[in-house]
């Protein structure tokens, strides 16, 4: 169960490697002591009347996050694999979560639309500044301007999701009376404090490892055994968001009391197949994005003592991001890491073209010369979620499909994509695989997702219902009648009638006009596309920062800060980094024979005495 009350965040204290100041503590609530908060912190988020208000402060933590090259110096590429915690993660959206440049565009629009609520997204993509107390007044801003260190330093505010963040996670030890251990959502995480009883001072480094007596070395800090860190939910912290401020609003107009869903990857997992422990489809989120290593030997520390092949997670973490991964490197050499920064991309390549989906082109074996080609294009989605899932604004998948004559003449096409301008066509039989969310107009008793000028809007905070959701259910899905994952103006069907269980595939159907004369055969090829930003949502980004008169960037970096909004940084980097090319996922073809000798009516006689007003 979700939790129902506010609980504070604190401050890391004034010995923080990262902080210089903190916020004084102030008097420890009435719930402090009765919940143990001196040995773990629980995060959550306090909403009322439809806004957010600013968290109550608690004792800080004893122990600051260490900086990630304080566990990259043994944790490092010391053996050039590739397979060593730090630089794989190092390259990824995790550690670089901090340093998107669609992330701060998007962070302007929303503290524009609701003040303050920007500290509920620094929650999950700064995690080191916001226990510091940076991410709000009295210590901060909700704009992320407090943060400390460069944009583009290793070792600052910056660093993401960090080591030191990940494996001080834990179950709450001591949860309140009807509530859960784990929590699931919005960066409720707890973050272990305590003393370690394996040695050292400080609080334990936990992970999916245990060293009993006359087993493997033990690491030369202090550690705990945690099996939460093998598991889907500690995933859940951050990759499931529901809004702060707003319901959710259904097709009917009727306000279910549901709070909005942003993003749902986690619970569309856990409603899977995938989810299923004693199923043969069982996978968590740790085996797909986080793969054993299989080289052999390979080691998680430089001390080599200890082979874990077969037992070394990969520290990937990769979706389906390949530009802002490509824009980071270039764009921040000061990191030095070009090598992870490309093996993200290649990771999140193939994660896409070879573990997301699978396409199937069905097509009759002739076609009439002057006739119509009818065509179907099957997607099945292969991943534990839907495709695409995640962060839905400007997130989006397209089926495009050619249709060639035996000289490679292209006859018809659907789904076209100009990458000089980033523009896709949006054809009269165009498939795009996306979720649309926008706000429920009264008036008109619809949800709007488009302004008065016809162009799409993306106020993520400000959204309360969703008008499409046609993304691909991942297979065993029984998420159908559920409001918060459930297709939307879209209709999958039941694997079998009753059956509670939607199919993870969809089928589209095209009518293929095959001009008299096209050389034979014709051939129809079918990509499956993604992209992490479409133009609209760019160009959306943009327009707000400039109608809005949003101040120039903020966060220094090593070299000149540019003198411009977050927004426009934004479009220029997508307008000189190719426009956040999409990538071909897969590719399916079938080739038809065009047949001179049928007549487009189907009559292969001419007889006309055959014909009907049926079959005229």
């Amino acid at each position: 169960m979700k939790s129902t009350y506010s609980s504070p965040k604190p401050n890391l204290p004034s010995d923080s490697p990262e902080s210089s100041t903190a916020r004084e503590p102030q008097q420890t609530p009435w719930w402090g002591a009765a919940l143990g908060v001196a040995t773990a912190v629980l995060v959550a988020l306090a909403v009322y009347g439809g806004g957010v208000t600013p968290n109550a402060t608690q004792p800080p933590l004893t122990t600051p996050h260490l900086p990630p090259s304080n566990c990259g110096s043994c944790h490092g590429d010391f053996a050039g694999t590739n397979h060593e915690p730090f630089p794989t993660w190092a390259g990824s959206m995790m550690a670089n979560s901090a340093r998107d440049p669609l992330f701060w565009a998007a962070l302007d629009v929303a503290n524009n639309d609701i003040p303050g609520v920007g500290d509920f997204c620094l929650r999950c993509h700064m995690p080191t500044g916001w226990l510091a107390g940076r991410s709000e007044p009295p210590g901060g801003t909700t704009d992320g301007c407090s943060m400390l260190g460069d944009l583009d330093a290793p070792d600052s505010d910056f660093s993401g999701v960090s080591c030191h963040h990940c494996h001080r996670m834990m179950e709450n030890p001591s949860p309140p009376t009807g509530e859960q251990p784990v929590y699931t959502e919005n960066a409720e995480y707890w973050i272990d404090d305590a003393d370690c009883t394996t040695m050292g001072s400080g609080p334990c480094r936990r992970g999916p490892y245990d060293y009993p007596m006359g087993g493997d070395t033990p690491p030369p800090h202090e550690w705990a055994f945690s099996p939460y860190h093998a598991d889907s939910a500690m995933c859940g912290n951050c990759h499931n968001v529901t809004s702060p401020a707003k319901t959710l609003i259904d097709e009917a107009g009727t306000d279910t009391g549901i709070p909005y869903p942003i993003e749902r990857t986690y619970t569309e997992w856990t409603q899977s197949d995938f989810a299923v422990e004693a199923g043969e489809d069982f996978a968590t989120c740790q085996n797909c994005h986080m793969p054993d290593a299989t080289n052999d030997p390979v080691y998680a520390c430089f001390f080599e003592q200890t082979n874990r092949t077969g037992n070394l997670p990969v520290h990937q973490f990769v979706g389906g991001n390949t530009w802002v991964p490509a824009v980071l490197r270039d764009e921040y050499p000061a990191l030095n890491r070009t090598d992870s920064f490309n093996a993200t991309i290649a990771w999140a390549e193939d994660l896409l073209q070879n573990q997301s989906a699978t396409i199937a082109v069905t097509a009759p074996p002739k076609v009439p010369a002057g006739g119509v080609l009818d065509a179907q294009v099957r997607i099945t989605n292969l991943s534990g979620h839907k495709l695409p899932t995640g962060y839905t604004e400007g997130r989006r998948m397209w089926l495009n499909v050619e249709a060639r004559d035996a000289d490679d003449n292209l006859i018809w096409e659907s789904g076209a994509y100009d990458s000089a301008t980033g523009v896709l066509t949006e054809d009269a039989q165009i498939k795009i695989y996306a979720r649309e969310s926008g706000t429920w107009n009264g008036t008109t008793n619809e949800c709007e997702i488009t302004d008065a000028q016809g162009d799409h809007v993306f106020h993520f905070v400000l959204n309360n219902c969703i008008l499409e959701d046609n993304r691909i259910p991942p297979k065993g899905f029984t998420g159908g009648s559920d409001m918060e994952t459930q297709p939307v103006g879209y209709t999958y069907p039941e694997t079998s009638v009753g059956s509670g269980i939607l199919v993870n595939f969809d089928d589209t159907n095209y009518s293929i006009p095959v001009p008299s004369g096209t050389p034979s055969p014709v051939t129809v090829e079918a990509r499956l596309f993604y992209q992490t930003a479409s133009k609209e949502y760019v160009e959306f980004l943009l327009n707000e920062a400039i109608v809005n008169g949003f101040p120039d960037d903020c966060i220094s970096r090593t070299g000149a800060s540019p003198m411009m909004s977050r927004g426009e940084i934004l479009f220029d980097l997508w307008s000189r980094y190719d426009r956040s090319p999409p990538t071909e996922m897969v590719l399916g073809s079938s080739e038809v024979i065009v047949d001179t000798d049928i007549f487009a009516d189907g009559f292969e006689t001419g007889n006309t005495t055959a014909w009907t007003l049926t079959f005229p």
